[in-house]
């Protein structure tokens, strides 16, 4: 039988279906694991070999950065009790105009079972973040406050930088050309400036199936 190329639908559609799986799923490899990392390997892994089973598609590798480059997707897997995870710094642009790709995130509960020695990853979430989504919320937010009250480019280089944004002054008036020429979308993550991003799921784990392009699948 021959498979067919995996798409966005049916990643969303496969990753409900795998995190009702997973939820029923005991697994003794996982006990006592408090290592985070460890257990998003462990989801990962597991949810691409569940996916290949089935479909063909590109897999994604260090050089590429995200877990599906021909569908512009990356995978995150994180704790209900502290839903975040890094993400590789391409650019300070990826605070305003968004990441430049989508997120499909897995939330986990871990509960450990004593009595069988293993542990269950119930998936208290599953969330598909279109990447125009993908901007931090509170620095799109007030750039379009600052558009709306009638802001120039001065305005937008002293907010971008009393906001720490990892710039030069060459570059953040770049930027600020740029806003004026074409404003960002509304964005909802919260993204803390890092070697890495560190990305924050709280606000698209609020407003999932609320806001247009931000997806509760499950």
């Amino acid at each position: 039988m021959m498979k067919s190329d995996l798409t966005i639908d049916t990643l969303q559609r496969e990753a409900k279906t795998f995190a009702d799986l997973e939820s029923h799923h005991e697994e003794p490899s996982l006990y006592g694991i408090t290592d985070g990392k460890a257990v998003g390997t462990y989801l990962e892994l597991k949810f691409k070999a569940y996916l290949k089973a089935l479909y063909n598609y590109e897999m994604g590798n260090v050089a590429l950065g995200i877990d599906f480059p021909s569908l512009e997707v990356d995978m995150k897997v994180t704790s209900v009790r502290q839903p975040q995870s890094s993400s590789p710094f391409r650019s300070a642009r990826q605070k305003i105009f968004g990441l430049g790709y989508n997120l499909l995130i897995f939330v986990y509960e871990k509960i450990d079972f004593y009595s069988t020695q293993s542990s269950q990853l119930n998936i208290v979430h599953t969330i598909f973040v279109q990447k125009e989504k993908t901007a931090d919320y509170q620095m799109t937010r007030g750039i379009l406050g600052i558009l709306s009250n009638n802001g120039n480019r001065d305005d937008l280089i002293a907010f971008m930088l009393e906001r720490n944004l990892p710039v030069d002054d060459i570059e953040v008036e770049r930027i600020a050309d740029e806003i004026l020429v074409k404003p960002p979308t509304q964005g909802y993550l919260t993204i803390s400036n890092a070697l890495q991003w560190r990305l924050q799921y709280s606000r698209v784990i609020q407003e999932a199936g609320q806001i247009n392009g931000i997806f509760k699948i499950r």
